[in-house]
């Protein structure tokens, strides 16, 4: 499983709520969080993924955030 399929099934487990780069990062135990962040990049705008400043669901401080709206797979 590449780190985008983890980035992805992480945020699709925590729809419809909202998860900032470095929660992502630490939740799949990555070293930095550069790989989070590239990835989130990506998927903002594809298959239901909007990303934007707002509340992140596990820190709770407001920055930039993904969530996947929607019911819709890859």
């Amino acid at each position: 499983m590449t780190v985008r399929d983890e980035v992805c099934r992480l945020i699709e487990q925590l729809s419809p709520d909202a998860v900032c780069d470095g929660r992502i990062s630490e939740r799949l135990g990555l070293s930095v969080r550069q790989p989070a962040n590239h990835n989130t990049r990506e998927l903002a705008g594809t298959l239901g993924f909007e990303r934007r400043k707002d509340l992140c669901a596990i820190c709770g401080s407001t920055k930039l955030v993904i969530r996947r709206s929607g019911n819709q797979r890859q």
